[in-house]
């Protein structure tokens, strides 16, 4: 099979077959959400919401690129959450699947993923596995602009009236121009991924999301358009609505 390096030349999922690794992030304890299940494997519509995010992300996969997922998971769930999930995982993604543990961080968690990913692989994509309703059109096209720029991730348009609090008190409106609500799928070359790491760990950065290491790095990141039904399940609220938009056939 050809592949591509990201050396001069740069990746394209246009033109030759990449290969992609989807990092899916499983392993947060989900304490906003609350409960005894951890937040990725609540049921939503009778299978948790780290199928569906597997599912949805390998239909997004581009044509022609072939991909490795891997999933990061907490120790403590692999046994009596992840195991009855294995079979529908491994279906989907057949021999290209990785279960490893994740760290006590995002970055570490994602450092971890990293570590795992084929030592071949072109691009990187990191989800949030509590974002179940993942845009699949677009999550294609923001793997075909990383391909093309370097990084992107989805994101929407601030829509509200942004205000600043202190101990419970407006201090200031903050103008919501520009301002863009970051979501995942969010997806960065691995040679620029992995230079961004290092920049991190000589620098002591800690990233609140995947790109901002890239921005710490000093490089363009593209904004590709999400769906305001991409929404993370965080809080008890959330599950029902999701529910709601894919009742109605809205994602």
């Amino acid at each position: 099979m050809p592949r591509i390096r990201t050396t001069a030349t740069r990746a394209s999922v246009r033109s030759a077959r990449v290969k992609v690794a989807m990092l899916l992030l499983a392993a947060g304890r989900g304490s906003r959400f609350g409960g005894p299940i951890p937040k990725a494997f609540l049921s939503l519509r009778g299978q948790p919401l780290l199928l569906h995010s597997a599912e949805r992300l390998l239909q997004a996969l581009p044509a022609g690129a072939v991909c490795q997922l891997v999933v990061l998971v907490h120790p403590d769930d692999r046994s009596m959450h992840l195991a009855p999930c294995l079979p529908r995982l491994a279906a989907a993604a057949g021999a290209n699947l990785e279960i490893v543990n994740g760290g006590a961080t995002r970055q570490q968690s994602m450092q971890n993923g990293l570590a795992a990913c084929a030592a071949d692989a072109d691009l990187v994509l990191v989800h949030d596995a509590a974002r179940a309703l993942l845009p699949i059109e677009a999550t294609r096209r923001c793997m075909l602009e990383a391909a093309e720029h370097g990084a992107a991730l989805l994101a929407i348009p601030a829509p509200d009236t942004l205000k600043r609090v202190q101990q419970q008190v407006v201090v200031a409106t903050v103008d919501r121009t520009n301002i863009w609500l970051a979501q995942t799928p969010q997806v960065i070359r691995r040679d620029l991924l992995s230079r961004a790491f290092r920049h991190a760990e000589n620098t002591g950065f800690e990233g609140t999301d995947d790109v901002s290491l890239v921005e710490h790095l000093g490089e363009r990141v593209v904004v590709v358009p999400g769906s305001a039904t991409n929404l993370k399940i965080t809080r008890p609220e959330d599950l029902p609505l999701a529910e709601a938009i894919l009742a109605a056939g809205l994602a």
